[in-house]
């Protein structure tokens, strides 16, 4: 091979490699949402409406008390009746909507966020600092997340903004795994190495390269969470440790209505409903979309 065919080659290994660094491996697109996947999104979208405007709606405040109508049956008047102070139970079911979504969303997106940079930067880096992490990563999952959850909430104190972040700290180790195992399996790849090659740092590497092609397994990782994150609030806010009285939220709306569940069975039956819904909407799109996946 003569000089200037190595110099014409040399040149064109250039331009390729200097595009696979811009660009990157090409993602196939995303293939049609089952049935099941469908179903599961609009019964989330119906309960983020009912969040949003339901309050607007309904006629009554939620903590307005009426001890004269106390536990009323469900009727036109009161579509979910009436509990124990005679506050009507469709204005706390939909304001109790948006503290549990709110919670469930919130302490998916704390554990993301956090999860994700943690494992990125373990993944990245590699040596003292992935012990390091990794090492903080398996304390943290040493313990159950309800437990870990309980063990946050001991030291912060009840309170909504306390429940957010016990359940979204919890919910940090299974994203770090993942972006930390993600970036392990693509550092190593061809258009990481020539990104390199051309002198991007290490911020654009990770930017541009590495997170763009980790985001749908997250995402997939994040809408399985959101049912568990959403349940896990009902649970502490059954125990007594998350929203307090009298303000609504479903897990608070089952522990008050417990006791009255001989006399007053939508009570329970309604929020409980509620949580059902929303935690099976939840799975319904993330076993949807991790279908998807495993079909590429």
């Amino acid at each position: 091979m003569s000089s200037r065919d190595q110099d014409t080659g040399a040149v064109v290994a250039d331009s390729q490699l200097t595009i696979a660094a811009a660009t990157g491996p090409r993602l196939l697109p995303i293939k049609r949402f089952r049935g099941s996947t469908v179903i599961g999104l609009a019964i989330l979208l119906a309960l983020i409406l009912a969040a949003i405007v339901g309050p607007s709606l309904v006629p009554y405040e939620p903590n307005a008390v009426d001890p004269i109508n106390a536990f009323e049956a469900p009727s036109t008047q009161h579509p979910m009746g009436t509990d124990n102070l005679g506050r009507d139970v469709l204005a706390r079911f939909v304001t109790g909507a948006r503290v549990s979504l709110a919670v469930g969303f919130g302490a998916t997106l704390i554990g993301a966020v956090v999860g994700t940079i943690l494992g990125v930067i373990a993944g990245l880096f590699g040596r003292y600092v992935d012990g390091g992490i990794s090492w903080v990563i398996e304390v943290l999952q040493a313990f159950p997340g309800v437990l870990l959850a309980l063990v946050i909430i001991a030291i912060l104190g009840p309170g909504l903004q306390n429940v957010l972040i016990a359940v979204g700290v919890a919910f940090i180790p299974s994203f770090a795994r993942m972006s930390r195992a993600l970036v392990f399996s693509l550092r190593e790849r061809t258009f990481i190495e020539s990104a390199r090659a051309i002198g991007n740092p290490s911020i654009r590497v990770v930017t541009r390269h590495l997170l763009p092609n980790t985001t749908r397994s997250l995402i997939v990782l994040a809408s399985l969470g959101l049912g568990a994150a959403i349940l896990e609030g009902a649970a502490l806010s059954f125990l007594g440790l998350g929203i307090q009285p009298p303000d609504a939220e479903w897990g608070a709306m089952l522990s008050s209505g417990a006791q009255y569940i001989q006399i007053a069975w939508w009570l329970t039956v309604f929020p409980g409903i509620g949580i059902f819904l929303a935690v099976l909407a939840a799975n319904l799109v993330g076993e949807g979309l991790t279908g998807d996946d495993d079909s590429r």
